[in-house]
């Protein structure tokens, strides 16, 4: 079941474009991630998606509802945590969570959901109180705070360190568990790894490549990696031409071997055959670092050209 429908989605800042044409669709229980640099145009989708923004062109549909004409009926399905969330600096933890939690029919046991947020002994704390990390767990728990059929959540573990941004992951992991589909805008490349079904990956406001992120790594020549140092002369050529073997580039005394299969074994023996004395061994596997600089040219760190 389609649960949301972007078609044909444009929206410009004068001369910038933010998105450009973009069309996608989410299911039903599916973790969806939107990957992309700075300034490709992922916040503005997903504003777009939670009717903070009207797109100048395309047609949007979140269970149905237009999000732009129907903001009422819109609240009541759909959750949202942006960037740089700001609460009053006096309201404390416990008032604004039962406040989000009045304007639902049917929303969640605050207690519980404070917990799992790890924000059980800062209901009396007031905003202007809490760290970087804590605001941006209590503006996850406003998210979810209504039982949202889907949750929009962007850049959800800025500000938090290892250990919470993996209690994070198990809580958006249970979320989506109890059926909500949730709609992820993230740098962290390891977290939409772990996290997402789909991944669509967006560049000066386009989507330039939509699958899962195995998927991605594959068709950006996935595979295997091996760098190596020899002492003596080494026939690259011969590594070439082995049947693993996709690639072999160097520079700086280093070779790197990029290939599949079993390629450390078809590269150790291809070595022992050549008679060279190895100094530098190690396999690296290709990442989804590796597919987004391949896609982009730059890493999601940097900024774009818009």
């Amino acid at each position: 079941m389609t649960v949301i429908e972007i078609a044909g989605v444009s929206k410009r800042y004068g001369a910038t474009v933010a998105a450009d044409d973009v069309s996608l669709t989410v299911e039903k229980g599916e973790i969806f991630g939107l990957l992309g640099p700075n300034g490709a145009g992922k916040t503005t989708l997903v504003e777009c998606v939670a009717g903070l923004r009207r797109p100048d062109e395309g047609r949007i549909r979140v269970h149905g509802i237009d999000p732009a004409r129907e903001r009422a009926r819109l609240r009541q399905v759909l959750g949202v945590q942006l960037q740089d969330g700001m609460l009053p600096d006096k309201l404390r933890v416990g008032e604004a969570v039962a406040l989000y939690r009045s304007f639902y029919r049917d929303g969640a046991d605050t207690g519980r959901l404070l917990a799992d947020l790890g924000l059980a002994d800062k209901v009396d704390a007031p905003f202007e109180h809490l760290s970087g990390g804590q605001a941006q767990r209590l503006s996850i728990a406003l998210a979810l705070v209504g039982r949202p059929k889907v949750a929009v959540l962007d850049e959800l573990s800025t500000g938090l360190d290892p250990q919470g941004r993996r209690q994070i992951w198990e809580l958006v992991e249970r979320i989506r568990d109890t059926g909500v589909t949730v709609l992820l805008v993230s740098h962290f490349l390891d977290e939409v790894h772990r996290l997402c079904d789909r991944v669509a990956v967006l560049d000066r406001g386009r989507i330039i490549a939509l699958d899962t992120p195995d998927g991605l790594v594959a068709a950006e020549g996935g595979g295997q990696r091996v760098r190596l140092r020899v002492a003596g002369a080494l026939d690259r050529d011969a590594l070439a031409a082995l049947p693993e073997v996709t690639a072999v580039t160097g520079e700086d005394g280093e070779t790197v071997v990029a290939g599949t299969g079993n390629l450390m074994h078809a590269v150790n023996t291809e070595l022992v055959r050549q008679g060279v004395t190895v100094t530098e061994l190690r396999l690296e596997q290709a990442t989804l670092d590796d597919a987004f600089l391949a896609l982009t040219g730059r890493t999601t760190q940097e900024n774009s050209d818009d």
